[in-house]
């Protein structure tokens, strides 16, 4: 099963149901048994989503989708592997999925743990840091010259970083996008507000 909707249109579906969220007017669409049992043979979602594994990012939640929405692929900061990458390949080559959001969130515990690190506030154990070394290069990138750093503007430059990194590793990621076939977003999700903020988007006008 393959999706054939434009990545634009499959964005601003999410964007409403973030919306709707954000405005406490859930439609919780797509969850009922029918669904389920319409899903038993096989899915075709809408967008491949990498995040955080953060508890607060649930992201069939935040954009109000149901099952078989989102192809979610998750681990802490959002760090690219060869275990997402492959994941994410999956999700486009097989399944046919037009859009990849990689979705960061403010107060990120993984971007916290690589400012302290590159600081020296804090030793993390072998492989917390190993996960979150990907990260050192964008606080420095987001340090000031008085030497202050803002989370944000971390995660924004890991944001952007991750999009990088994901294209220069895949083949099949750049080939699709050069192609047409795929459209990739970066964001972030305001915990408070629980609102969604686009960061850059290739492939989308």
């Amino acid at each position: 099963m393959t999706s054939a909707r434009p990545p634009a249109a499959v964005w601003e579906e999410m964007r409403h149901g973030n919306e709707r969220f954000v405005a406490g007017e859930p439609l919780h669409p797509r969850q009922d048994v029918e669904r389920r049992h319409e899903l038993a043979g096989g899915q075709a979602p809408r967008a491949v989503l990498f995040g955080c594994s953060d508890s607060r990012l649930a992201a069939e939640i935040i954009f109000d989708m149901g099952l078989g929405d989102l192809f979610v692929v998750r681990n802490a900061g959002q760090v690219p592997s060869r275990s997402v990458l492959g994941s994410l390949e999956y999700a486009v080559e097989v399944l046919g999925v037009p859009l990849l959001v990689v979705l960061r969130h403010d107060n990120c515990g993984a971007v916290q743990a690589a400012i302290d690190t590159a600081t020296g506030v804090t030793t993390l154990p072998p492989h917390i840091r190993e996960l979150v070394d990907p990260i050192l290069a964008a606080v420095e990138r987001a340090r000031t010259e008085d030497g202050s750093i803002d989370p944000y503007e971390v995660g924004r430059e890991h944001v952007h970083a991750t999009v990088a990194t994901l294209l220069r590793e895949s083949e099949i990621l750049s080939a699709a996008v050069a192609e047409g076939r795929l459209a990739i977003v970066g964001a972030n999700y305001r915990l408070l507000e629980g609102r969604v903020e686009s960061d850059l988007a290739i492939g989308i006008d």
